[in-house]
């Protein structure tokens, strides 16, 4: 019989102006092993990212009041070559954004199942 393999662990970088949705996201993903760095919005999210090299995927909220999700993810990835992007969002996305998207209220499973995508990708 295989072993299965460990999940993966990394530094997530969360975005999100909702500071309910920070806590609890950031909680299953701290109960899945991950080091979770929070934002409250795209401009802190950019200090982080350039203050800390080590962070491997962001997961952010599209709609945000500072900078939305999509540009945030646009500027991040012109700043961090090769991180990877996972868009949360309480609205459907119409348009394809060439990102992993969750919609609103999803499964702690399902956040999971997609950070493990991510960081496999």
């Amino acid at each position: 019989m295989a072993a299965t393999a460990s999940p993966r662990t990394a530094t997530i970088l969360l975005v999100d102006d909702d500071p309910e949705v920070r806590e609890i996201v950031a909680d299953i993903l701290i109960d899945y092993g991950h080091r979770v760095l929070a934002a409250d919005g795209g401009t802190s999210a950019l200090r982080l990212l350039e203050d800390t090299p080590e962070i491997e995927l962001m997961i952010t909220d599209v709609r945000m009041p500072d900078i939305s999700g999509l540009e945030l993810a646009a500027r991040a990835r012109r700043a961090r070559d090769g991180i990877r992007i996972i868009l949360i969002s309480g609205y459907f996305l119409a348009q394809d954004v060439g990102m992993r998207v969750l919609l609103k209220p999803f499964r702690m499973g399902d956040l999971q199942d997609a950070v493990q995508a991510e960081l496999s990708a």
